[in-house]
């Protein structure tokens, strides 16, 4: 079943929880589709876990449009929503609509997603207005990590907790058909579930929240520079990998790969007309 934004509201009215990953390239997005995965966030996240970066300030939207491409030919049944880079829609709702614009037409998103509460509403109507879905992100918000001063949990003060309640009603009331609460403590996070008729996807957010996204690579043992206390090890790929790329070296060292079943053959007679 292809998984829309009406599939999305319609797991809220029916208590059923969305499963939600990023991918960034067309055979991991294919293989998570396959596994039945709901969405697929082409998150800017791929500055850190794909391209390098200390932090995902340096993607650009040329960036999310090449992965968000590469991402929609892999998924058939998966709703895919590629994220607005920084600054590609703080500067104005005209860039906004814009650059969102861009993200479907050339990226081939399915939705897109920014960061921010009240502040970006104008820009999440005006999205939605052009027919472009929006599904929000609150909480911790990478964009704004010099701000925040580090990669710090969110809303754990009265006034801070009002704010993200106040801001999840916010995108709501713009037309935001879901959004993400990252590293908000759990009962917060289970009040604003309460609090708005739009799915909430948790991350670093507990189990109240609507459904769940991780970073693959981080689930998987891929990427080790950082990893979030929040994030479960489901399998530890990464290791896997190096010790294949291990072996593999090791056998075209010893002249042992590749073996003759890895070739193909020349008649001899071929080759005896060559001399």
């Amino acid at each position: 079943m292809k998984h829309t934004v009406s599939t999305f509201a319609e797991a809220k009215r029916k208590g059923k929880r969305i499963a939600m990953l990023t991918a960034y390239d067309y055979s991991t997005a294919r293989l998570e589709d396959e596994a039945g995965i709901h969405a697929i966030l082409v998150g800017d996240s791929l500055g850190n876990v794909v391209l390098g970066y200390e932090d995902t300030l340096s993607v650009t939207m040329e960036d999310m449009i090449h992965h968000g491409r590469a991402v929609a030919r892999g998924a058939k049944n998966a709703l895919v929503v590629v994220d607005m880079p920084f600054m590609s829609y703080q500067t104005s709702v005209y860039d906004a609509v814009v650059n969102a614009g861009r993200l479907m037409k050339e990226g081939r998103a399915q939705a897109v997603k920014l960061e921010g509460g009240a502040e970006v509403a104008a820009q999440v109507k005006a999205i939605v207005e052009a027919g472009i879905p929006v599904m929000g992100h609150l909480g911790l918000t990478p964009q704004s990590i010099n701000a925040f001063g580090g990669f710090k949990v969110q809303g754990k003060t009265e006034a801070a907790a009002r704010k993200l309640i106040e801001d999840a009603k916010a995108l709501e009331a713009a037309g935001a058909f879901s959004v993400v609460l990252e590293c908000v403590p759990a009962k917060l996070a289970a009040k604003v579930t309460e609090a708005v008729s739009i799915p909430t996807i948790g991350i670093g957010a507990g189990a109240g929240c609507d459904g769940q996204v991780l970073v693959y690579q981080d689930m998987l043992g891929m990427f080790s520079d950082f990893t979030p206390k929040f994030v479960k090890r489901y399998a530890n790929v990464g290791e896997a990998m190096r010790e294949a790329f291990a072996t593999y070296v090791d056998e075209v060292g010893a002249g042992t790969f590749p073996a003759e079943e890895h070739t193909y053959a020349i008649a001899d007679e071929v080759l005896e007309k060559l001399y």
